[in-house]
């Protein structure tokens, strides 16, 4: 049986077309999201410059300060590497034990493991003035709850903060 050249022509180019089709780009998977959002609570250290500048806007503080809030947080789960991207926004009060309101807003983008090891930058808000926040630290887990630990950095043009904060959330979907 003999194909013409027009039919021939058809089914090789058919032929070759097919894994060409087979091979299209799979979508891939949504990230799924989960919420770590908690209470979180700890102490910051406020280098001299720092008190100083606060002092310049009539607010008398020691240089250690305690801090309560809020973190609302955002963990993003990718398959394979165990990496998480993670958003944040921390809402904190500090000094209340000197009888004076600090309010702190942070706002922290960044990466976990799936070990629970954590860092993250972004931008941060105080009487002090504005600042980049450096931030590592470790969530525990056990069961539904967690139990992160973190520490960060935030220098500025009046000086630097260092804090520590700890808290707790539940994982929910």
């Amino acid at each position: 049986m003999q194909l013409s050249h027009g039919c021939r022509a058809a089914m090789l180019i058919a032929l070759l077309s097919t894994p060409a089709v087979a091979q299209s780009p799979a979508e891939p998977a949504p990230a799924r999201a989960i919420s770590l959002s908690g209470p979180r609570f700890g102490v910051t250290s406020l280098s001299d410059g720092v008190v100083q500048a606060l002092a310049e806007r009539e607010i008398a503080v020691r240089p250690l300060i305690t801090q309560f809030g809020w973190q609302f947080e955002k963990q993003f789960f990718t398959r394979g590497s165990g990496l998480s991207a993670v958003n944040e926004w921390i809402v904190l009060a500090g000094g209340l034990e000197q009888d004076v309101v600090l309010p702190s807003l942070s706002w922290i983008v960044g990466l976990r493991t799936r070990e629970g090891a954590e860092f993250g930058v972004g931008p941060n808000l105080t009487p002090a003035g504005t600042a980049l926040v450096f931030a590592a630290g470790i969530t525990f887990r056990t069961g539904s709850l967690n139990l992160p630990v973190n520490f960060a950095v935030v220098p500025s043009k009046a000086g630097t903060r260092v804090s520590m904060l700890g808290g707790f959330n539940f994982r929910k979907r």
